[in-house]
C-alpha cells in the first residue's frame, strides 16, 4: 500500500477509537436506570440492586474515580478491567454490545435482526436513486436550457427539498387509496401464504411506498450534483479540444465528461451509504418498517440506553469506512490525488 492508503487507513482507524471512548462516555452521563425502565411501584431495593448487578451498573465507570467525585461514579476498583469502562472494551472486543434493558435481549442480536431489514428496504432505494439520479443529471446537463433541463432541475429541487416524512405520507395516502398498498410494516399480519414465492410478493408489496420515498428523496440529490458536474466539465478546455477534433456532444459526454463527473457524485453516494445503517429513520416509521430506525425510535421512547449506544456506534462505524472507501475510490478514479 502507498503512503496516501495508509495515511487515510490511519485516520479511519484513530476516527473508530475515538467514536468508541465518545460512545461509552457520552451514555454514562445521560440520565437513566434499567430499573426506571420497569415502572413497577411493587419493585423492591433488592430488586432494584439486582438490576443493577445485572448489567454491571454497580462497578464503577472508569479506574479510580475517587479524585473526581463530584461525578459519583462509582468507588475505585484495583483492576481497570473489573470497571464499566473495561468491560465495555472487553465486550466489544469479543463482538458483544450489551442487553437490552426492555427486552433484556443482546444487543448485537437485536441489531443484527434490524439491520437486515434496513437493508432490504433501503438497498433497491439506493439503487434506484443512484440509476435514475445520475441518467437524469446527464440527460439535464446534456439538454442544457431546455425545457427538459429545466424540468429535470425543477423536480430535482422540490424532490431534494420535501421534508422526507411529509412526501412519505403523501404517497401513503396516495398508494393506499389509489392503488391497495399496504399502509405500513413488512408483512400482512396473520398472513397464510402457500409457499415462500407469495410470501415475498407481500413484501415485495410492502416495499413499494418506501422504497419509492427513499429513490425519488434521494435521486434529486444525485440529479443536481450530476449536473453540475458536468456543465462544469463542458466549460474544461479538452472539453472544446474533444468537439474540435470532430467528436459529437454524445461521445464526449460518454468517454470524457461522465468519468470526471462521476468523482464528485462518489463521494456524496458513499457518505449516503454510510447514513444507510441509520436505518432512514424517517421512512422506517412513517411506514412502520421494523428496521434499524424504527428500533432506534423505540429505544428513545424507552430510554435503552445499550441498544441506542450500539445504534450508534454502528453508524458512526458506518460512515467512517464509507468515507474511507470514498476516498480510496476518489484516488483510483483520479490517481492525481496520491501526489496531491
Amino acid at each position: 500500500m502507498n503512503k496516501y492508503v495508509l495515511k487515510k487507513v490511519g485516520w479511519a482507524l484513530l476516527t473508530v477509537l475515538f467514536v468508541v471512548l465518545l460512545n461509552f462516555f457520552l451514555f454514562r452521563i445521560l440520565p437513566g436506570d434499567p430499573a426506571r425502565t420497569v415502572r413497577d411501584p411493587r419493585l423492591k431495593q433488592d430488586a432494584i440492586i439486582a438490576l443493577r448487578e445485572r448489567f454491571g451498573l454497580d462497578k464503577p465507570v472508569i479506574n479510580c474515580v475517587e479524585a473526581i467525585s463530584p461525578l459519583k461514579l462509582g468507588s475505585c476498583a484495583a483492576n481497570p478491567l473489573e470497571t464499566q469502562f473495561g468491560r465495555y472494551i472487553i465486550n466489544l472486543l469479543q463482538g458483544e454490545l450489551g442487553t437490552s434493558f426492555h427486552t433484556q435481549r443482546p444487543v448485537a442480536t437485536i441489531l443484527y435482526e434490524n439491520l437486515w431489514n434496513t437493508i432490504l428496504l433501503i438497498g433497491p432505494g439506493v439503487l434506484l436513486s443512484i440509476i435514475f439520479g445520475v441518467l437524469l443529471g446527464l440527460i439535464a446537463a446534456w439538454k442544457s436550457r431546455t425545457v427538459l433541463d429545466y424540468s429535470a432541475l425543477i423536480g430535482a429541487l422540490v424532490a431534494w427539498a420535501c421534508p422526507t416524512f411529509w412526501f412519505g405520507m403523501i404517497l401513503l395516502f396516495w398508494g393506499t387509496s389509489q392503488f391497495g398498498l399496504p399502509i405500513g410494516g413488512k408483512i400482512t399480519a396473520g398472513g397464510n401464504f402457500s409457499n415462500v414465492w407469495e410470501e415475498w410478493l407481500d413484501i415485495g408489496r410492502h416495499m413499494i411506498l418506501p422504497t419509492l420515498t427513499y429513490s425519488i428523496i434521494y435521486a434529486g440529490q444525485y440529479t443536481l450534483f450530476m449536473r453540475s458536474a458536468v456543465l462544469e466539465i463542458f466549460s474544461e478546455d479538452y472539453v472544446l479540444t474533444a468537439k474540435a477534433k470532430g467528436l459529437n456532444s454524445f461521445q464526449i459526454l460518454r468517454d470524457h465528461a461522465l468519468p470526471n463527473a462521476l468523482l464528485p457524485t462518489v463521494t456524496v453516494v458513499a457518505l449516503n451509504l454510510g447514513f444507510l445503517v441509520s436505518g432512514a429513520i424517517e421512512v422506517e416509521t412513517v411506514y412502520s418498517w421494523p428496521g434499524l430506525g424504527q428500533a432506534v425510535v423505540e429505544a428513545v421512547g424507552r430510554q435503552d440506553y445499550p441498544v441506542l449506544q450500539g445504534a450508534f456506534l454502528l453508524l458512526a462505524i458506518s460512515v467512517i469506512f464509507a468515507n474511507l472507501a470514498a476516498d480510496l475510490l476518489y484516488s483510483y478514479l483520479d490517481p492525481r490525488i496520491q501526489t496531491g
